[in-house]
Formats: structure tokens, C-alpha cells, sequence
């Protein structure tokens, strides 16, 4: 199971705030379905641009391996996949000054080091072996490798430690593409070991930047945590930090001074308009916000079968199932907030449902769903922790119309439902923990949408949603 559209392409011109322009892959043959088994998993993607042309390299771990995609605008189409190779994961790209270009990517699974070749971007094809040219500077567990050059040295940047609790971004320098690299004398120059309590952790996968006014700053990944036992509902997201240029090395002000949130001079801001909180499906497309899970070889939903709503079409399978499954949903951006739909769903058959869920991962999501049993609607809040399944609470309701909600606090979601607009009634809670991205296993964080199974069979009675509501407290 994977999430369609792939790699949302952001565009900001401040690097503070930014808006969605699109996604990279968007059409069922850039997933290399034919090449696994359908469930192909997206690892970190790098852009870079060359030329008049934008690169985004990345890697499908489930079989189709290292590719690119490109395009001259940044918002699409983008290209067909160009296949490298399929060993491995977290490819980069680096465009050296002679023309030639170097392709570098996380090597043999059992080394852990980091392998380099010169590649044709035409073709795909690697122009050169893949050479060794790091095993790690502080351990022995590398990936995320980046070659740049400047001021006429070679640096190698490289996330360090694993992804987790230890990760942390190390750096060497070489007058030389494939080294020896020397280490920079305080690696890591990026990292927060310093304290569990800290609520952003994990930090590393680092890329820099030097903006038109020729400041540098550096992009990179980690979690947010609302306690000290606080696991990551919403996964790794993108920091941004200044960083600076010490003695031909990387220093970044955020980890001499411990902290995540540094004033320092920026870029004129640049907003973009906020969308409205609430859509309601008036468009014949769905906003590219919003995913489905895996590609939609047969149709799943419409905009325009009853317009004004977004009707879903049940499958067989279920959220729990690995084949593809009727569901639309936007990504939980913010610890506190609500989610919240109003859903049309009149069926007789038990097996049928449909619903509301926080989605981390086939074997973790809650779901508030309308359903019926012995001839009745009723709505079930199901809790999947991984081979857990309980039916936590099961309320009989008069109406098939309802609307459903999902309140989010650090340490709890909240559902409710109504058949009377703003007359909530509670059916539960959940632990955010349970399905937490350390617990499920997955990077990417929970998503927030509807759906509809028929549990083993296709549904005979469509769901129609009439609209979702995203709403942040902060």
C-alpha cells in the first residue's frame, strides 16, 4: 500500500512559507508497478536543477529501485522514470563544473557505505563502476549522501547514525569527487542528542542552500515531540537552520545554542494565501492535498457523479489490506486540531462501511465508521494496533446522514459524531502513541480522510462525502 500522487513538489521564495505546486509522480506507469508487487514505497527524494531542467531522484524499495523524473516546470508533467539501478536507496545527484555528472547513493546493505559513479542522464546508465568512497565519519551506519562543491573543495555530506533517536548529518572534504575525504573536526556539525525532553528530535538528512542574496542555510528532517515519553503522530518533517561557513566547514547556530527556533535576519516573507479550512468538493478534480492509497487503476471515487460531493466507491479490500482500497485523505499536519466530514452512506449489508480514519499504516488506524448491524445503522469506532482489532465502542444512530470528527490533542484523539449538526456525541478515544510512526514503522505520519471497504467484497451502495474540514489549533 503507498500513497497517490507521489512526492509533493513545494515552491516558496522566502523559505519560510511555502505552498504545494503539485506532485512528481502522478501516473500509474512512473510507480514501476509492473516491476514489484504493487506496493511500491518511495524513500527520500532529492531535486536538483541543471540547466533548464529539474532532476528528482529517488528510490521505489519495493522493487523498482533508483530513478529520475524530470520536467522544466517544477509544477509538471514531469517525466517518465529513467531506472538506474536497484540496489539500495537515497541516490543523489551532483553536476560538477566539467560536465560531468555523479550519481551517489547509500551502498551494500551488510558495508553501510557510501558508493559513487559517474552517470549518463540520458540514459540512466552508470558511465562508470560504483566506487566506495565513505563507510561513515562517526558510525557505521550512513545514507542520505549529498556531493557538492565549493570554494574548489569536494564536500560529502551524509546522515549518520540511523533514522531515529541517533540520526544525526556529518561532513568531509576532498579536492577530489571520490575522495579521501577528510572529516570536518566537529562532526557532527548537525544533530540533537543532547536531550530526550527536546520536542524536535532525530534531526539529520541534511541538504544546503545558498539563497539569491548568498546566505547558506541547510534543510533537513526530524520529528516533533509534545512530552518526554511523546512519540511522532505526524512523522518527519522539514527543518529549516542558517548555517555558516567556519573554516572552509558547515556550522549550523542551531546546535551550539540548542535550540530549533533561531531569530536571524531572512528573506523578504513571501505568504501565500491560506486555503479555506473547509472543501466542499466543488471542483471536478481533488485538491492536490489530498492522497489516495495506491494508484487508481479503476475508478475509486468521483467529483462528478453527484457533484458537490466526493462519492467513494467500496472495494474489497479493506484499510488493513495491501491491495487498493476506496480512500482520500489529507496528511495530519499539527498536534492540535480537528478533522471533521459529513457523510451520506445508506446500506443493509453488515459487511459494508464507511467513514472517518487516522490512517499511519495498514495495521495502525482508528476508524469511526457508519455501518449496520442486525438491520440498524449504527457507528463503530475500531481501533487497529497491530494485530489488535478492537470494536471499542458501537452506537445505534436513526439517520444513514452523519457527521463525523476527530478532535487531536498530543496525547489523545477524540471522535464524535451527530445526526443533528453541532450536537456531538462522543464514541471514544485513542492514543496517538499506539499508532505512533516509531510504533507502525513508517516515516511519512498519520493521515486524516474518509473511506469505504465492503470487507471481502465490492460495495453496492456508494459514500457520498459531502465535505472535509481541516482545522489547526496552535
Amino acid at each position: 500500500m503507498f500513497f497517490y500522487p507521489g512526492i509533493p513538489v513545494y515552491h516558496s521564495r522566502d523559505l519560510v512559507n511555502w505552498r504545494l505546486l503539485g506532485h512528481a509522480l502522478t501516473r500509474a506507469e512512473q510507480f514501476h508497478l509492473q516491476l514489484n508487487h504493487g506496493n511500491p514505497m518511495i524513500y527520500a527524494a532529492t531535486l536538483r536543477h541543471h540547466g533548464d531542467t529539474f532532476y528528482i531522484i529517488t528510490t521505489d524499495v519495493h522493487g523498482g529501485g533508483n530513478f529520475y523524473v524530470t520536467a522544466k516546470d517544477p509544477a509538471g508533467p514531469w517525466s517518465a522514470p529513467v531506472l538506474v539501478d536497484r540496489a539500495m536507496f537515497d541516490p543523489s545527484l551532483f553536476f560538477d563544473d566539467d560536465g560531468k555528472v555523479y550519481y551517489t547513493r547509500r551502498g551494500d546493505l551488510a558495508d553501510k557505505d557510501i558508493v559513487q559513479a559517474e552517470i549518463d542522464l540520458t540514459s540512466g546508465r552508470l558511465l562508470t563502476p560504483l566506487r566506495s568512497i565513505s563507510k561513515g565519519l562517526v558510525s557505521d551506519d550512513t545514507e542520505g549522501p549529498h556531493l557538492y562543491k565549493i570554494n574548489g573543495w569536494y564536500y560529502l555530506t551524509m546522515g549518520e547514525g540511523g533514522s531515529r533517536a541517533l540520526h544525526m548529518q556529518t561532513i568531509a572534504r576532498s579536492r577530489s569527487p571520490y575522495g579521501p575525504f577528510d572529516p570536518c573536526p566537529h562532526n557532527p556539525f548537525l544533530s540533537q542528542h543532547h536531550a530526550w525532553w527536546h520536542p524536535i528530535r532525530a534531526v539529520g538528512h541534511a541538504d544546503f542552500v545558498q539563497s539569491a542574496d548568498g546566505r547558506w542555510w541547510t534543510v533537513f528532517l526530524g520529528t516533533r515531540h509534545a512530552s518526554y515519553d511523546g512519540h511522532s503522530t505526524i512523522g518527519r518533517e522539514t527543518f529549516l537552520a542558517p548555517l555558516s561557513w567556519i573554516d572552509g566547514w558547515p556550522v549550523v547556530e542551531a546546535t551550539h545554542t540548542r535550540q530549533f527556533t533561531v531569530q536571524v535576519p531572512t528573506l523578504p516573507l513571501h505568504p501565500w494565501a491560506a486555503g479555506p479550512a473547509r472543501d466542499d468538493f466543488d471542483s471536478v478534480d481533488l485538491d492536490p492535498a489530498y492522497v489516495q492509497l495506491s494508484c487508481p487503476q479503476e475508478p475509486r471515487h468521483s467529483l462528478t457523479e453527484r457533484p458537490g460531493f466526493l462519492r467513494l466507491r467500496g472495494q474489497a479490500a479493506t484499510l488493513g489490506a495491501a491491495r487498493p482500497v476506496a480512500f482520500v485523505g489529507r496528511r495530519q499536519e499539527d498536534m492540535r486540531g480537528s478533522f471533521s466530514l459529513r457523510i451520506e452512506f445508506s446500506s443493509t449489508s453488515a459487511k459494508e462501511e464507511s467513514g472517518l480514519t487516522v490512517f499511519q499504516g495498514a495495521q495502525f488506524h482508528y476508524d469511526l465508521a457508519l455501518t449496520t448491524r442486525g438491520g440498524r445503522p449504527v457507528v463503530v469506532l475500531r481501533k487497529t494496533v497491530g494485530d489488535l482489532v478492537v470494536e471499542a465502542a458501537t452506537r445505534e444512530v436513526m439517520s444513514t446522514s452523519l457527521w463525523l470528527k476527530v478532535d487531536m490533542t498530543p496525547d489523545r484523539y477524540t471522535f464524535s459524531f451527530a445526526e443533528v449538526e453541532h450536537e456531538w456525541r462522543e464514541s471514544g478515544t485513542a492514543l496517538p502513541n499506539l499508532i505512533a510512526t516509531e510504533v507502525a514503522g513508517v516515516w511519512s505520519g498519520a493521515l486524516l480522510g474518509a473511506y469505504s471497504t465492503g470487507h471481502g467484497q465490492a460495495c453496492v451502495h456508494p459514500a457520498d462525502i459531502d465535505w472535509f474540514e481541516y482545522k489547526a489549533l496552535h
